[in-house]
């Protein structure tokens, strides 16, 4: 995904994942089929399974300014903590965000 994407910031949830990301020369409707492909055969390889493990569709949000960037990163690296998973984001071992490092 390295020559498709910029990954700004990301959290794995227990049941779906937020992923922020500059799209480099690819659509993002290539980038998502690409990712849930690659992830869905490795999945399936480690737990010995066959199957779906993504939901058909996404959500997209397209960010229009530096503070709204900003802004959804702070959230997303946040997931955990406001979900009750953790009490300090640090805590939490799937994520990772630029602005946070």
């Amino acid at each position: 995904m390295q020559n498709k994407v910029n990954t700004i910031c990301y959290v794995l949830m227990p049941d779906h994942l937020h992923w922020l990301f500059q799209l480099k020369e690819c659509s993002l409707a290539n980038v998502i089929k690409i990712f849930k492909s690659v992830t869905t055969v490795k999945i399936n390889k480690l737990n010995g399974a066959t199957g779906k493990i993504w939901q058909q569709n996404y959500f997209e949000h397209q960010l229009r300014s530096e503070k709204d960037l900003i802004n959804q990163a702070r959230y997303i690296a946040a997931n955990p903590l406001r979900t009750g998973i953790v009490k300090s984001v640090g805590q939490y071992p799937f994520w990772d965000c630029i602005y946070l490092n």
